[in-house]
């Protein structure tokens, strides 16, 4: 089955999954209506909801980075992971509901694997959309950092009930901004222990100082 033909029915499945959550009744519903039979949305979607939920967060990965291309390019790498985890969740936007279902999902014991795939793979998408092409030791904290500022950026986004979301992007912000002084505490941190001499040069010096 084509990609387009599954996003068909995500696209109709979501209009069940607010009322009946991510569930097979919304995945037969949107049979129904698509007119499809069930062997073929078996084939689409072979794990049931969880097939739903995984097509669910590849289909926002696309849109988020479809919107970041098309945005003007931020200088600052600051300003435009900013930028990438906004996309994501006005992406999600219009699905609010749908989105704090699918949260609920993953949070089960049982989905904690498929969880953490889904994560990564949108925060790899957010740095992918952001030009990051580093396939040393930064590639893995690069992704770990924005882990975190994204999943708690979607959860203030849940219950926030401002003003076109107002509050989330203040909240993201200062979030980055918490991340950013980290890694310069960090960068200051290594340059200050490069500049001192390893313990083996300093009790060489000490040793020959108490030769004279």
């Amino acid at each position: 089955m084509t990609d387009t033909l599954r996003e068909r029915i995500l696209l109709e499945a979501l209009t069940e999954i607010p009322v009946t959550g991510f569930t097979d009744a919304a995945l037969s519903n949107a049979a129904a209506r698509t007119g499809l039979s069930k062997r073929e949305i078996l084939d689409a979607f072979p794990h049931g909801p969880a097939s739903l939920v995984e097509a669910f967060s590849h289909w926002a990965d696309a849109r988020m980075a479809e919107m970041q291309q098309a945005r003007e390019a931020e200088k600052r790498i600051r300003d435009r992971i900013a930028s990438a985890v906004r996309a994501r969740i006005e992406v999600l936007a219009p699905h609010k509901e749908a989105a704090r279902r699918a949260a609920a999902f993953l949070a089960q014991p049982q989905n904690t694997m498929m969880a953490t795939r889904l994560t990564l793979r949108t925060v790899d998408a957010m740095w992918r959309a952001c030009g990051d092409r580093s396939s040393d030791f930064s590639y893995y904290t690069k992704r770990a950092t924005l882990a975190g500022v994204y999943a708690t950026t979607l959860a203030y986004w849940f219950s926030d009930s401002s003003e076109g979301n107002q509050a989330t992007w203040t909240f993201l912000g200062h979030r980055i901004d918490n991340v950013m002084q980290f890694e310069k505490f960090k960068r200051d941190a290594q340059d200050a222990l490069a500049k001192i001499p390893g313990p083996l040069k300093f009790f060489d010096a000490l040793r020959r100082g108490n030769s004279r």
